[in-house]
């Protein structure tokens, strides 16, 4: 019997407003430089935990100027060459430049509220598994998302990333459940979905924008309210 839904943040529950994959692919394409969104979007992930090992290692605000942006300059390189994107350093902090200027916001999907609430009226226990490094209380506050949330569990708390099973399993204690009677949603397959089931639990593929048509190894669905279809009513 399933107690617990834990979800993903990013791409999940909320995204950045406007959309950082569509922000790349217009501040590349400014520099003659074409690049797909849908390669983003599995390229920015990896990209973000390079961002976080290494800021665990040492703070990059705090590091020196010169250090700070060879590090920057690896990141979008990384990020690019993971679309199939070669970029030079300086192409690099160009196209971070132009990104700068973008107003960045988090901004929640119009359906995550509604699926939160018809979840905790059917006695089901919430929570968060997300890949982060800051502190987003105040995110989650200003979104709506506190009253729903019986428990987070972040890469800062823990020490690691998802795929990794520490995450997975300091949510389960948290939660005070089982594996088998906890469910994950998230937006990235090979973090997300293969993170949950290495401990155990179940997982969904939210996948709004069609990215993954090949998955077929596990629920897929394109908005959240489609969760309660996986959950049987007499567990509610």
């Amino acid at each position: 019997m399933i107690k617990v839904v834990c979800f993903d943040f990013f791409n999940t529950l909320a995204t950045y407003d406007p959309p950082r994959e569509q922000a790349y692919v217009n501040v590349c394409r400014e520099l003659g430089i074409e690049v797909e969104a849908k390669a983003l979007f599995h390229a920015l992930p990896a990209a973000d935990m390079y961002y976080r090992d290494e800021n665990w290692r040492s703070p990059i605000d705090k590091r020196p100027q010169e250090e700070m942006l060879a590090f920057w300059a690896e990141y979008a390189a990384r990020a690019l060459g993971g679309a199939g994107v070669e970029a030079t350093p300086e192409i690099a902090l160009q196209i971070l430049a132009k990104l700068r200027q973008y107003d960045w916001k988090f901004k929640i999907y119009d359906d995550s509220l509604p699926t939160l609430e018809e979840l905790k009226n059917r006695g089901l226990g919430l929570g968060l598994i997300s890949n982060v490094a800051q502190d987003m209380e105040a995110t989650y506050k200003e979104l709506g998302l506190q009253p729903y949330l019986a428990f987070k569990v972040t890469s800062a708390e823990v020490g690691c990333d998802k795929p990794r099973p520490e995450i997975f399993l300091a949510a389960l204690k948290k939660a005070k459940v089982k594996p088998e009677e906890a469910i994950y949603v998230g937006d990235q397959y090979d973090l997300d979905i293969v993170g949950a089931r290495g401990v155990g639990m179940e997982a969904i593929l939210i996948d709004r924008n069609d990215y993954f048509p090949d998955i077929t190894d596990c629920p897929r669905i394109r908005r959240l309210t489609e969760i309660v279809q996986h959950i049987q009513p007499s567990q509610g």
